[in-house]
């Protein structure tokens, strides 16, 4: 879990750099505009868009409720995987060391228990 944490934050930190350079240096809509025009441009934007929802689906599944998951899947969409490496580091530091924890969120009881019902 620790070599997760590290990429995490490593994340976090490439995405603060880059989210600062573009704000400090860059413009949001000319530059925009100059990735839509280009049609790798498009195929980024679908790759990334494709990233976020694979993501948003398993902050949806995870969360305890869905107000909290509303909330992390809007900021994801906004900042992208800032957000996203920010939800990872969390959730790593939240899961104790636990990976069905980490993966499984809130959900890891009742699911545990389901599987031993059907077992039994």
């Amino acid at each position: 879990m620790k070599f997760a944490k590290i990429l995490a934050w490593i994340g976090l930190l490439a995405m603060t750099i880059a989210l600062l350079n573009g704000f400090i240096n860059g413009s949001f809509f000319e530059d925009g505009q100059v990735i839509i025009n280009n049609p790798w441009g498009i195929v980024s934007l679908v790759d990334l868009y494709v990233g976020f929802l694979l993501l948003a689906m398993w902050i949806a599944f995870r969360e305890k409720t869905l107000v909290s998951s509303i909330l992390w899947i809007i900021s994801l969409m906004i900042l992208g995987f800032f957000i996203g490496s920010l939800y990872v580091l969390i959730s790593l530091y939240k899961s104790e060391n636990d990976w069905l924890l980490f993966f499984l969120g809130s959900k890891k009881e009742n699911l545990l228990k389901n599987q031993i019902r059907n077992r039994l």
